[in-house]
């Protein structure tokens, strides 16, 4: 009798899935389900105003594009890489697509493709330069993070964009932005990372980049053609940078300042690194993005919430920012001693 030995994968193909691949929920998950948990439960207590609808959902549709611009910076960062240059890409799709909205009235299909398309390009530029420069990403995005301020604020032309018109309003925080009291924003998001998820656990393309963070040079041997994948990486955090751009100007009033973007990289990196994605590469997961961007965003609400002072939220986040790195190390020197 002739045994088929195509029917299923051989024991080092698998033993090196195990190796590039995180378990589904990882034990750092569960713990930042617990400390969002334990943080609702003291704030309900201390600000029993906390846990009502007028309270969830503001914070929901803060947390969606901090989250959803953490998806693709989750792809970057597992790729050993980093992309700084998001706030500048949120603050150049906003006022574009801002300035387009009262100048012509576009509709929202054509806003959102709008912001998207703009999201796109600027995610591809980066995405070019790190994959071809032979320079390190956080010295690349640096620089168009200037660039792309640059080109903002000469858009803006030292002046608020006002008069912006409702369109964008189903991402907002009214009763247009939300469905059975769950916020357009973050059902997208959501969506997002199940697909993200799914694409990183169940694709050829989302290993490749665990492989291309765990080591570069050796996924370039095992045949991984790792430009594209990175141009990949940087496009999608591009994208959805233009998609996170239209929710900001959702969530505002009917006018746009300068402020639009500013913090949101390190906001986006925090929860990315507080959701357990290694700053080294090799390691990551959307869903742990999701959670630290709750984490991020609640300490940042209940800091509000109890009339402290806002820098206490920068401290408390810090705080987990150093203990996430902290643990990330200690498993890494772990790994390798083992």
């Amino acid at each position: 009798m002739t045994i088929d030995q195509r029917s299923a994968p051989s024991a080092p193909a698998r033993a090196t899935a195990r190796r590039i691949l995180p378990p589904p929920i990882t034990g750092q998950e569960f713990v930042l389900v617990g400390v969002v948990a334990v943080l609702w439960i003291l704030l309900s207590v201390f600000t029993p105003a906390f846990l009502s609808p007028g309270s969830i959902q503001p914070l929901l549709v803060s947390v969606a594009p901090i989250a959803l611009i953490g998806v693709g910076m989750t792809f970057v960062i597992i790729t050993a890489g980093i992309d700084i240059s998001v706030a500048g890409g949120i603050m150049l799709c906003a006022v574009i697509t801002a300035k387009s909205l009262v100048n012509s009235n576009l509709p929202l299909i054509a806003a959102v493709g709008l912001s998207i398309g703009i999201g796109v390009a600027l995610g591809i530029v980066n995405g070019v330069l790190v994959a071809y420069g032979r320079v390190h990403s956080i010295i690349i995005t640096f620089g168009t993070a200037n660039v792309f301020q640059f080109l903002a604020l000469r858009v803006f032309g030292s002046a608020t964009v006002n008069g912006i018109p409702p369109t964008l309003d189903v991402f907002g925080r009214g009763d247009a932005g939300r469905t059975f009291g769950i916020p357009h924003s973050f059902a997208i998001t959501i969506v997002v990372v199940a697909v993200g998820w799914w694409y990183l656990r169940h694709t050829s393309g989302g290993r490749h980049l665990f492989a291309i963070g765990g080591n570069t040079e050796a996924a370039r041997l095992a045949g991984i053609r790792v430009q594209p994948r990175l141009m990949i990486a940087y496009g999608l955090t591009g994208t959805l940078v233009g998609l996170g751009a239209c929710f900001f100007i959702a969530s505002g009033t009917s006018t746009l300042d300068q402020a639009v973007g500013t913090g949101q990289a390190l906001a986006v990196i925090a929860a990315v690194v507080i959701g357990g994605t290694s700053i080294l590469g090799g390691r990551g997961s959307v869903i742990g993005t999701l959670l630290g961007a709750m984490l991020v965003q609640t300490v940042t609400s209940g800091v509000t919430q109890l009339g402290w002072p806002s820098q206490l939220a920068d401290l408390f986040i810090g705080i987990f920012i150093i203990i996430a790195v902290g643990t990330d190390i200690l498993r890494e020197r772990a790994r390798r001693k083992a």
